[in-house]
Parts: C-alpha cells; structure tokens; sequence
C-alpha cells in the first residue's frame, strides 16, 4: 500500500494533468475537502472533479510542490499554483484511510506587501 507522502505525490501530479476526475483513483469513497477561509466543504468525487473543472482559469494549471512532509497517516504540502495569470499557493492538509485521501484542509493565503516599519529587521525571502 503506498504511503502518504507518496499518495500525496501522486495527487498533485494527476491534478498537473487537469483532469480533475482523474484525480478521483486517490480520493476515499467519503473524501471532503474544507475551504475554512470561506466556510465551504466539497464531499466527494464528483464535486471535486467539478469545483475544479468550473473554477475560472486563463489556461491549465500548473502546481509546483515547494514542500511535502509525510508521517504515517496525513501529510501536508506547501504548492505553489498558477493558470499562466493568476497566481497563488495552497497549504494543505491530507488525512488518509485506507490507502486513499479521506480528508483535506486547504488554505489560500493572500500574499501582502511586508510592512515597512520592520524592514529593518528582514530581508526578501527571494
């Protein structure tokens, strides 16, 4: 039975293909997904698939793994994703059963300007 790190490997590179019912062979037969910032869950397959198909893009998306770290039973990534316009990074949680995704928590945090008044305590991360 594959691991989690794998398993999550796995999910972002079927999600590299856009096709997003593709990405169901990892999803559990009860997989959610929750979008905490705006309070939506997604259950399923198929609402998956679509949520992702439906979703505005000026061209396919692509998703860079900045960071993926396993233990034996959930995994988190750090994935940089982008449509050739638009760009954004998901920070996600995954729990697994059976093999497969049950779970996932997904975070889009807005980039921002870092304040001036500590500049002179930092320096850009690139």
């Amino acid at each position: 039975m594959p691991n989690p790190y794998e398993i999550v490997s796995t999910f972002w590179q079927l999600m590299q293909s856009n096709d997003f019912t593709a990405v169901g062979v990892v999803l559990h037969d009860d997989y959610t997904l929750d979008w905490p910032q705006s309070n939506e869950r997604i259950r399923g397959r198929v609402a998956f698939a679509q949520i992702n198909a439906e979703y505005p893009a000026a061209g396919a998306w692509h998703f860079t793994i900045n960071r993926l770290v396993a233990n034996e039973t959930e995994a988190c990534s750090d994935v940089s994703v982008t449509d050739g316009q638009v760009q954004a990074r998901a920070i996600s949680f995954f729990t697994m059963q059976d093999g497969l995704i049950i779970k996932q928590v997904e975070y889009w945090p807005e980039p921002y300007p870092a304040p001036a008044n500590r500049q002179h305590l930092v320096e850009p991360i690139a």
